[in-house]
C-alpha cells in the first residue's frame, strides 16, 4: 500500500506560492552524498537547489511498502531529479505529480502475449519504472554511509530520464530536442552507438555502460545520461559522439570540469569507436 507522507504538508507545501526554505546545513549535508555534483559551478549549483525547491513544491511524494521519507532522502532525489533539467527547466515535468519511492527493489505484475496469442503473467522485480502521464516510481537503496557511489549507476536520474524521453510519445531514445540540434545527426549517433554496443553485449565483452541498456534504444538514452552525470570522462571516452550529443541536449560538459573520482572497473571500460 502507498501512503501519503504527511509530513510534506509543512515542509514542501507552497507558501504564498513560493516553495518552502530550506536550511543551509540541509543542502550542504545532502550535496555531500552526491559526489558527482562537483562539476557544478556556484550560480549553476544554486540554480539546482531552486528548482529543486520548485520541484518539490509541485510533485507529491508517497512511500511504500511503509517506508519513511526523509527530509534528506526528498531533497537527496530532488536535486537528482532535475540535474537532466538544470538547462532545460521544470516544465519538461510537466503533466504528472507522483513520485513513489519503495525501499530497494520491488515487484510490478506484467503481461506479455506469446507468438499463439496466449497471454503470459509473470512478475518483474524493477529499481525503477516511468510511467508515461504517471508517477515515476523509485527503489531508494543506499549504501551504509548514505552516499550515492559515482559509479555510473543512477535510478533517479535514469527514471527521470525516461520522462524526458515521453515528451514527444513512447520512450524510443530520441527526446525532443532544443533548437539547433538536428533529430537526424541524433538519430545516426545514437543508432550507430546502441548497434555496437549490443555487439559488445552479446559477445561479452566488458563495457562501460550498465548491459542493460541493450535492451531497448530507451535504455541505452537513459543508462547513457546516468553515465554522463556520474562518470563524465568513462562515457566520453567509450562514446565521443554519444558524450557530444548529450553535452548539447543538456547544455552542459560535465567531464571539462568533474573532478570526483570515477572507478576504474576494467570489467566495464571498452574503447572508443571512430
Amino acid at each position: 500500500m502507498v501512503a501519503l507522507i504527511d509530513g510534506l504538508r509543512g515542509w514542501w507545501r507552497r507558501l504564498a506560492g513560493a516553495p518552502a526554505q530550506v536550511p543551509e546545513s540541509l543542502w550542504a549535508g545532502v550535496e555531500a552524498t552526491l559526489p558527482f555534483l562537483d562539476f557544478l559551478s556556484n550560480e549553476e549549483r544554486a540554480q539546482l537547489r531552486g528548482l529543486a525547491r520548485e520541484f518539490l513544491a509541485h510533485k507529491q511524494f508517497h512511500g511504500a511498502s511503509g517506508l519513511e521519507l526523509t527530509d534528506r532522502m526528498l531533497l537527496s532525489i530532488a536535486l537528482q531529479a532535475c540535474l537532466p533539467i538544470l538547462h532545460i527547466g521544470l516544465d519538461a515535468y510537466r503533466g504528472w505529480v507522483g513520485v513513489v519511492v519503495y525501499p530497494g527493489g520491488f515487484i510490478i505484475p506484467r503481461s506479455q502475449a506469446d507468438e499463439a496469442g496466449v497471454v503470459h503473467e509473470y512478475d518483474d522485480e524493477v529499481l525503477g519504472e516511468a510511467w508515461a502521464h504517471g508517477p515515476v516510481l523509485i527503489g531508494w537503496d543506499i549504501d551504509e554511509t548514505g552516499d550515492e557511489a559515482a559509479d555510473g549507476l543512477n535510478v533517479v536520474i535514469h527514471e527521470f530520464v525516461h520522462k524526458l524521453d515521453m515528451l514527444n510519445g513512447e520512450a524510443d531514445g530520441l527526446p525532443p530536442l532544443p533548437a539547433g540540434m538536428s533529430r537526424t545527426e541524433w538519430a545516426r549517433v545514437f543508432t550507430e552507438a546502441y548497434d555496437q554496443f549490443c555487439e559488445l553485449v552479446d559477445s561479452g565483452l566488458p563495457t562501460v555502460l550498465d548491459p542493460y541498456a541493450a535492451e531497448h534504444p530507451a535504455e541505452f538514452f537513459a543508462v547513457a545520461s546516468e553515465t554522463f552525470f556520474e562518470a563524465p570522462h568513462r562515457l566520453q571516452t567509450a562514446f565521443p559522439e554519444v558524450y557530444g550529443q548529450l553535452s548539447r541536449f543538456y547544455r552542459m560538459d560535465p567531464a571539462a570540469r568533474a573532478t570526483h573520482s570515477e572507478p576504474d572497473d576494467g570489467a566495464r571500460i571498452q574503447p572508443g569507436g571512430d
